[in-house]
């Protein structure tokens, strides 16, 4: 049986607002240069996560980020929301980093702090939402994964998790030390209230470079290549659906989906 460590660590992204793009309706080119930074919506779930479970545990949060110097923003916001320190690996690498890269350079700081029960990452993040980085960093540390949390609990040395699938719901139990990727209705993110905000600013947080870390050169290299990055449009068909019959005006609906190909 693995040895049972205090630490929870959190991983979260800091990422551009979405509200903040810009699209051009005719190129469909994304303008970020005015989009503010924020951490990931889904991040914030799983830092409230991390929390709870800690209190099971009876250990204590660690909120952990990969990201360049702008990153920096981020962390007052993240101790805020109850993590007792944070930790940031400072590399502009983070801003063309992949999953690949990512959870390589996660899981090299994740063993650089050591003591750990639970890693617990969100499903995906904002931006690229590409469900990666929590199993791959799960398999660099030969640690059981469980993913697609939307519940779990913890008592005696293991966590007993259910996982939502696309028609189904399965409870799985793991020992500890496990990774869990959870989704955004494992609990609400509450927003941190001002005494928190000040607190956040006395909390300790240790910064990394990518040399600090033991991982190899080709670990920081991405596997994948963006082609093209494009925002969508759409046009709405504008149906008025009209009359005073509401049985017709159903009628009349289901007849224009029909022919759209809707139904």
């Amino acid at each position: 049986m693995r040895l049972i460590m205090s630490k929870v660590i959190v991983c979260f992204k800091w990422v551009r607002a979405e509200e903040d793009l810009r699209i051009d309706p005719a190129t469909l080119s994304v303008d970020l240069s005015k989009a503010k930074g924020k951490i990931s919506d889904y991040d914030r779930n799983a830092i409230e996560a991390a929390r709870i479970a800690s209190d099971a545990i009876g250990g204590e949060v660690i909120a952990l980020t990969y990201g360049s110097g702008d990153t920096k923003s981020s962390l007052k916001d993240a101790l805020s929301r109850g993590p007792k320190q944070g930790f940031w690996v400072n590399d502009v690498s983070a801003e063309d980093a992949d999953g690949f890269v990512t959870a390589n350079v996660l899981a090299g700081a994740v063993n650089r702090i050591g003591d750990y029960s639970l890693v617990v990452c969100a499903e995906g993040a904002a931006d690229t939402y590409a469900h990666q980085v929590g199993p791959r960093i799960g398999a660099l540390l030969d640690l059981p994964v469980v993913s697609f949390v939307k519940e779990m609990k913890i008592e005696g040395g293991k966590l007993t998790a259910v996982r939502k699938l696309e028609n189904s719901l399965e409870e799985v139990v793991v020992e500890l030390p496990a990774v869990v990727t959870v989704l955004p209705e494992i609990n609400p993110a509450p927003i941190p209230g001002l005494k928190a905000v000040l607190d956040a600013g006395k909390k300790p947080v240790t910064e990394f470079g990518i040399g600090d870390l033991e991982i190899e050169e080709g670990d920081t290299k991405r596997k994948t290549e963006v082609v093209s990055f494009k925002g969508c449009s759409t046009t709405r068909k504008k149906i008025m659906v009209e009359g005073d019959d509401p049985k017709g005006r159903v009628d009349a609906l289901i007849a224009a989906l029909k022919k759209e190909g809707v139904l």
